[in-house]
C-alpha cells in the first residue's frame, strides 16, 4: 500500500489518497502525467532562476501546484499547470509573431545571385566580359559584378555600374513609392569614397528592381548588408529595458517574496479561525496562484517588441524600449538644417540678366564654363540651365581657371568671363550698377548665394541660388504642431539670414545660426536641462549634438553607417514625414502599456481578497490568471496593425 496521508492539526480533519497496485487509477496516473509535462520547463526555469538567487513567478506557480498535490486537489493542481504550460505556449507564439515581422525582413533577400566577374580590380571592370554563374549570396565578395534582372529582388548592397531601373525600396525604408536609381559617373571613385556618393546610385539587399537590368558592384558583403544590420539592430533592441519594464522587474522582485511571506501566514489562518488546516493550506495555495504576476511580466516587453517591431515595417529603427517609451513626452524639437529640413544640395532660383541678351544666350555662356567647374553652385546653375532649356549647347570655353572660393574665370568667344560671387569683384575693387546692388541685397536678405556673371567689365547678369527646404517640410512641421510640439528649432552653421529664411518658409519656431560644432552641443545642453527634447540631423556632423538630446533621430540612415550605428532611432529614408508617425506610434505603445498594466496589476488585485476570502476556488483563479496574461499579449499584438494616421 503507497499513501499520502495529512491529517489536520488538532484530529479536525484528514485528507488520504490512497492506492493498490490492483486498483491503480488512472485519473491520478494522467494527473502526475500532467504535473511532470507541465511543469518540465518550469522547473528548467526555475533552476536557472535560483543559481541566480532571484525570486520568479514560476516559483509561485510551482508551489500552488505542488500544494494542491498535497492537498489531493489533482485535477486544480494539474488544472493549474496545464494552463499554465498553455499560456505560455500561446505567449510564445503570440510573441514569436511580433518578432518574425523583423526575421521576415531576412527573408526577402534572395539566396542567390548572378554573379558577372569575382572581385574584378577597379581598373579591369567595365572591359570584362559577361560571364553569368549563379552563386550562393554569401559567397560574394567586395567588388564582385552581379548581374540584377528586371522585376527581382537586390541580393546585395552595391553601386550601380550600369543601368537605370525604378526600385521598390520598402523593404528598408518604408517608402510605398518606387525610387529611380541609376548607374554612377565615375564608378573608380564611387568604389573609392562610397559613402560620398548620393543614393541615387545605390541599391539595398531585399529592395526590388523595376523594369530594367542592372549592372551592380558588391560593396558589402551579406552578412554586413543594411537589412541585415537592421535585423541585427532591432533584435538587440528587444533586449533593451524601457522605463516602464525596469519598474515592473523592480516590483516582481519585491512583490514576489511578499506573496510567499503571505501565503506562508495564511497556512496557519486554521489557528485564529474555525477551519481545518487542508482549507487553510488550500486557501493560501489560491492566493498564491491569484497573485503571480504573469501578466505583468509580460505587459511591456511584449508592448515594445511589437512597437518596434512594426516601425521597422515602415522603415523606422528605434533601438530599444526606452526610446520608443519617451518619445511620447517630446514636446520640442531640433533640427539641422542642410540635408535635414533642405535638400542639401543649392538648386538655381533666379535668373537676372542684365544685358541685351536673351536668356538662352546668357545661360549658353555661362554653362559654356561653369560645366568645367565641380563647384556645388556650379552645378546648380548648370542643372537648372538645362532645366529650363534642355536643348542647351554651349560653346566652347578656353584658359578655364579655377577662383578659389568664389568662382571660375574664362574665355568664351574671344571676351574674357568671370563667373564669381559679389565678394570677388569687391576685393577686386570692382563696382556694381545700382540695379545689380539692389538685386544682390534684395536676395541676400532672402537668405539666397548670389553669383555674378561679368563679360571683361560688363555685367551680363547674376543667379540667385538656394538649398531649398524638403518638399514635405513645412507639413511635416504643422504635423507635428498638431500633434502635440510645442516647440520647433533650427541649429545650424549656415548664416543666421540663411537660416532665419529657411525656417520662416517652413513655420519654424526658433533660429539658431552660425554654430560651430561645439556651439550646437552647448546650445543642446542649454536646452535639454530644461525639457525632453528631440534632435534630428545626419548622423555624421550633428552627431555631437545629438548626443545631449532626449532622443536622438537620424534621417537618411539606409546610406549612411555613421546614422545607422549613433541614433537612437533612425529613419532608414530621408523622408521627415515618418517622424510625427513614430511619434504617434510611441503614444499608441505607451497607452497599451499602460493598459496592460492595468490588466495585470487590477487581476492581481481582485483575485488576492476573492481567493483569501474563499470567493473564488483555484480553477477560476487559474483561468482568469492564464485569461489575463493571454489578453495582455494580445492587446500588445493589435500594435503590428497600427496604421500611419499620417498616410494617405
Amino acid at each position: 500500500m503507497i499513501g499520502w496521508v495529512i491529517e489536520g492539526f488538532g484530529g479536525s480533519s484528514s485528507m488520504i489518497v490512497s492506492f493498490s497496485s490492483s486498483s491503480l487509477s488512472i485519473y491520478l496516473v494522467s494527473y502526475l502525467l500532467a504535473y511532470l509535462f507541465g511543469s518540465f520547463f518550469m522547473i528548467k526555469e526555475l533552476i536557472t532562476f535560483i543559481k541566480e538567487k532571484k525570486f520568479d513567478i514560476n516559483l509561485l506557480m510551482l508551489l500552488a501546484a505542488i500544494g494542491a498535490g498535497i492537498l489531493g486537489e489533482w485535477f486544480e493542481g494539474a488544472l493549474l499547470l496545464f494552463l499554465f504550460a498553455l499560456g505560455h505556449a500561446l505567449e510564445h507564439f503570440a510573441l514569436k509573431k511580433a518578432r518574425n515581422a523583423i526575421s521576415s525582413l531576412s527573408n526577402l533577400v534572395p539566396q542567390t545571385a548572378i554573379r558577372l566577374h569575382s572581385n574584378a580590380s577597379l581598373e579591369s571592370l567595365e572591359s570584362l566580359e559577361t560571364q553569368e554563374q549563379e552563386v550562393p549570396v554569401e559567397e560574394l565578395q567586395i567588388n564582385d559584378r552581379i548581374l540584377v534582372k528586371p522585376h527581382t529582388r537586390l541580393p546585395i548592397d552595391g553601386i550601380i555600374m550600369k543601368g537605370s531601373s525604378d526600385i521598390d525600396q520598402s523593404p528598408i525604408t518604408g517608402e510605398s513609392i518606387a525610387v529611380e536609381k541609376r548607374q554612377v559617373d565615375d564608378l573608380d571613385f564611387a568604389l573609392k569614397n562610397p559613402n560620398a556618393i548620393s543614393l541615387d546610385h545605390k541599391v539595398f539587399a531585399g529592395t526590388i528592381n523595376g523594369a530594367s537590368a542592372l549592372e551592380v558592384i558588391v560593396t558589402r558583403k551579406s552578412s554586413d548588408s543594411t537589412i541585415a544590420r537592421v535585423v541585427q539592430m532591432v533584435e538587440h533592441a528587444e533586449s533593451q529595458k524601457s522605463t516602464t519594464q525596469h519598474f515592473t522587474d523592480r516590483f516582481e522582485k519585491i512583490f514576489v517574496p511578499i506573496v510567499l511571506l503571505l501565503v506562508s501566514l495564511l497556512c496557519f489562518a486554521w489557528v485564529f479561525i474555525d477551519e481545518s488546516f487542508a482549507q487553510s493550506f488550500y486557501r493560501a495555495m489560491a492566493v498564491l496562484v491569484a497573485s503571480s504576476p504573469c501578466a505583468l511580466a509580460l505587459s511591456t516587453p511584449s508592448a515594445v517588441l511589437s512597437g518596434i517591431a512594426r516601425a521597422a515595417k515602415s522603415g523606422v529603427l528605434i533601438k530599444g524600449g526606452a526610446h520608443l517609451e519617451i518619445l511620447a513626452d517630446i514636446k520640442a524639437f531640433a533640427f539641422d538644417k542642410t540635408g535635414t529640413l533642405t535638400q542639401g544640395k543649392p538648386k538655381l532660383t533666379q535668373i537676372i540678366q542684365q544685358s541685351d541678351l536673351s536668356e538662352e544666350d546668357f545661360l549658353t555662356i555661362a554653362v559654356s564654363i561653369e560645366k568645367q567647374s565641380d563647384h556645388p553652385l556650379a552645378q546648380a546653375i548648370v542643372s537648372g540651365a538645362y532645366e529650363k532649356y534642355p536643348t542647351l549647347k554651349p560653346n566652347l570655353a578656353t584658359e578655364v581657371e579655377n577662383l578659389v572660393g568664389y568662382g571660375v574665370r574664362g574665355n568664351v568667344n574671344g571676351k574674357s568671363i568671370t563667373i564669381a560671387k559679389p565678394g570677388y569683384f569687391e576685393k577686386n575693387k570692382q563696382s556694381f550698377s545700382q540695379t545689380l546692388q539692389n538685386t544682390i541685397q534684395s536676395f541676400k536678405d532672402q537668405g539666397q548665394s548670389i553669383v555674378i556673371v561679368k563679360a571683361d567689365d560688363l555685367e551680363l547678369g547674376a543667379f540667385a541660388l538656394m538649398d531649398l527646404p524638403r518638399k514635405n517640410a513645412k507639413q511635416v512641421i504643422q504635423t507635428l504642431k498638431s500633434i502635440g510640439i510645442t516647440k520647433t528649432m533650427m541649429l545650424t552653421g549656415d548664416h543666421q539670414a540663411v537660416a532665419s529664411a529657411v525656417a520662416k518658409q517652413i513655420d519654424l519656431n526658433e533660429v539658431y545660426g552660425d554654430l560651430l560644432p561645439e556651439d550646437k552641443v552647448r546650445v543642446m545642453k542649454t536646452l535639454s536641462q530644461s525639457e525632453k527634447i528631440a534632435m534630428v540631423g545626419d548622423g555624421v556632423n550633428d552627431a555631437p549634438a545629438m548626443a545631449n538630446a532626449t532622443v536622438a533621430i537620424a534621417i537618411g540612415a539606409s546610406g549612411s553607417d555613421v546614422a545607422l550605428e549613433t541614433a537612437d532611432i533612425a529613419l532608414m529614408s530621408d523622408d521627415l514625414s515618418t517622424i510625427p508617425f513614430a511619434i504617434e506610434l510611441s503614444k499608441a505603445t505607451k497607452k497599451i502599456i499602460i493598459e496592460n498594466l492595468w490588466i495585470s496589476l487590477g487581476m492581481v488585485a481582485l483575485l488576492m481578497p476573492l481567493t483569501a476570502f474563499g470567493f473564488a476556488k483555484m480553477g477560476l483563479a487559474v483561468a482568469l490568471h492564464e485569461g489575463s496574461t493571454l489578453l495582455v499579449v494580445l492587446n500588445a499584438l493589435r500594435l503590428l496593425r497600427f496604421k500611419d494616421p499620417f498616410k494617405i
